[in-house]
């Protein structure tokens, strides 16, 4: 989104500039590059530059006052911006009205359409922030939940062993809660039973074709549409008949539904699902078995799921500014029409048209449509010159109305139909051209304006989205580290503690002390499960870096060039990787992230090197660059950061 926002805004930028290059002023084209650079760096020396060569364009090349617009918007987006009013000013002395409003729709235009990207990028920072603090909160309700209940059990078949009383009852009950935890977790979301179906069926010989459509987690429907995927999945792989099988799962109108296809049984009947049908109806759902004409037998369940109600971005940067904008660019296109007009007879069609466009800024009805093409044409004959750049209010619509594969070529039509109305007009062929090249920038400021609004809406409201994947991840990650890591413990206890059960006490006293060595390897484990901070390894918090960093769209290079470190300087600089993974997601838009290690002269070092770093006041003295600093400084280790170029670097020297 971020890269489709900032071709839009390029584009528009672009098409303002175009218009005084045909119209004889090369040195525009240095306004447009400053202006993408301003963009980009956000620095003051650019706005000079912008100045020169835009106010060099006006008094050497006898541009129109209007491409000082770059000037103002620029300056709106500093802290300067009170001197774009000495821009109008200047504008409004060297020129005519009609380039004047130019003039301040482009400056407003620039604004608009940066502060927009600049949305994108805080929203889009938001979201993975968000991941990461709903992954740490899980991470601590899993912990509080399994030490209350296997923490207390652990110790109590501690006491036991060293007792000499083997607790049978307490390590079968652990053994129980834990597998029930795992299973608990994994019933929140379908996803895990969908890789294990392909993974069976493929191991069967079966053809698998598996579609997702579904948000995670689902809730109670999940464990229930997982237990209807499973039974027919077996059911498959039991008959051993299907060559082909189709999973796929749909969320439509507040329920989510899963269809299992295959081509393994000669009737519907042959499907066998046990009380499924009865469990899916008692959850407010249907689950039914059909063929379909080309002979595939069809598992299809539907289960309400809960609906999240959508929030609105109403903030200044959000819907509220595209709206002004539009409004604003609106009017003004409309009051240079009645400029040239000369008359306020044009002032009624064109209120008409200025409604519609703000009345159904995105998903317009082809009336809607129909109904701003005539108005866009039909006058031409009655007010001539002065309506032909009405027809850029109907090419923004269309551009957001249908695929591209169909805009252009009706926006090219539109454009030529301006073209041969103005040659019908008398006009000269400068003007004409003119009037063709604004009709496609008035078309591409709508369409910029509400495309980048729809951009940081989306974002917005789909912000939860990694909250909730990074929620089902942390589950599902438990649920594996409770049945590889402590699951196979408590089974080993329980097995040892039935064994010293039955001994005589001399040799019952081995198989206790061995539980009690397994007690606290459990305790280790549940530790582990639970995401505690025992002790951190630096290679292996690459690699969860790794992962995160990956899964947020950022390609990731790691290179480790350090043996084993162990104790505080492994965990420190664990922690420290850590933070700086979260700076990266936080504070950047970054695509790419560099993690190196080396060792030198006794001395540890950590380097993370990230793109697409924004310049934020008071980073250096943020919360986590400071306890880094402390927590490196107590090992005699240093903490260095520098940002050049678009570039953030953070470096964490230990020694070893």
């Amino acid at each position: 989104m971020h890269t489709r926002g900032k071709l839009i805004v390029g584009v528009v930028f672009a098409g303002f500039v175009s218009v005084y290059v045909v119209a004889g002023s090369p040195l525009a084209l240095a306004v447009f590059g400053a202006q993408v650079a301003f963009v980009r760096w956000r620095s003051w020396w650019l706005v000079l530059l912008q100045a020169a060569l835009a106010y060099g364009s006006v008094l050497l090349s006898g541009s129109s006052v209007g491409v000082l617009g770059f000037v103002g918007g620029s300056l709106l987006l500093t802290r300067l911006w009170p001197l774009a009013l000495a821009v109008v000013a200047s504008a409004a002395l060297l020129g005519p009205i009609d380039p004047v409003i130019s003039m301040v729709l482009i400056s407003l235009v620039v604004y608009g359409l940066t502060r927009m990207i600049d949305r994108i990028d805080e929203v889009n920072a938001a979201r993975l922030a968000l991941a990461v603090t709903a992954a740490a909160e899980e991470r601590l309700r899993i912990a509080a939940e399994l030490s209350a209940g296997l923490g207390r059990a652990l110790a109590t078949i501690a006491d036991g062993a060293r007792s000499g009383s083997p607790d049978v009852e307490t390590a079968r009950r652990s053994l129980a809660e834990a597998r029930a935890a795992a299973a608990s977790y994994r019933a929140m979301s379908l996803a895990p039973e969908m890789s294990t179906a392909k993974a069976m069926l493929t191991a069967a010989g079966v053809t698998v074709d598996v579609r997702v459509g579904h948000a995670e987690p689902l809730g109670p429907a999940g464990a229930l549409l997982a237990a209807v995927l499973r039974e027919a999945v077996t059911e498959i792989v039991r008959r051993r008949t299907a060559t082909t099988c189709r999973i796929e799962t749909v969320t439509e109108a507040g329920t989510v539904r899963l269809r299992v296809s295959h081509d393994g049984a000669r009737t519907a009947g042959d499907e066998s699902l046990g009380d499924l049908p009865a469990q899916v109806e008692a959850a407010g759902g249907t689950l039914t078995v059909g063929l379909t004409d080309d002979a595939l037998v069809t598992v299809e369940a539907r289960l309400p799921t809960a609906v999240t109600e959508p929030v609105h971005d109403t903030s200044w940067g959000g819907s509220v500014l595209p709206m002004v904008l539009l409004a604003t660019v609106l009017v003004g296109f409309s009051a240079k029409a009645l400029l040239v007009a000369g008359s306020l007879w044009p002032a009624a069609p064109l209120a008409v048209i200025v409604f519609m466009q703000l009345r159904s800024v995105e998903g317009r009805h082809p009336v809607a449509l129909s109904i701003m093409a005539v108005l866009t044409f039909a006058p031409i004959p009655l007010f001539g010159q002065s309506w032909l750049g009405v027809a850029g209010f109907l090419a923004g619509p269309i551009l957001l109305a249908f695929p591209w594969a169909v805009a252009l070529p009706l926006v090219a039509a539109i454009v030529a139909v301006v073209a041969a109305a103005a040659v019908l007009l008398g006009l000269p062929l400068p003007l004409t051209v003119n009037y063709a090249i604004s009709t496609v920038v008035t078309g591409l400021v709508v369409y910029g304006l509400l495309k980048l609004a729809q951009l940081a809406r989306e974002l917005h409201e789909s912000r939860d989205g990694p909250a909730r994947a990074a929620v089902v991840e942390e589950r599902l990650r438990a649920a594996r580290d409770l049945h590889d890591l402590l699951g196979h413990t408590l089974a080993a206890i329980l097995l040892k503690c039935e064994l010293a059960r039955r001994l005589d006490p001399e040799r019952a006293r081995k198989e206790l002390d061995d539980v009690l060595s397994m007690t606290e390897q459990a305790t280790e484990d549940l530790r582990t499960v639970s995401g505690g901070h025992r002790e951190l390894s630096l290679a292996g918090e690459a690699e969860s870096a790794r992962s995160l960093l990956a899964t947020a769209g950022i390609d990731v290079r790691v290179d480790l060039g350090h043996d084993a470190l162990g104790g505080e300087a492994d965990t420190t600089l664990g922690i420290v990787l850590r933070e700086a993974v979260t700076n990266v997601l936080r504070h950047s838009s970054a695509r790419r992230c560099t993690i190196e290690t080396s060792v030198r002269d006794g001395v540890v070092r950590l380097s993370v090197r990230n793109d697409g770093a924004r310049a934020t006041e008071g980073r250096r003295g943020s919360a986590g660059i400071g306890n880094l600093t402390t927590r490196l400084t107590a090992l005699d280790g240093r903490l260095a950061v520098s940002q050049e170029d678009g570039c953030f670097e953070l470096t964490a020297t230990v020694p070893v």
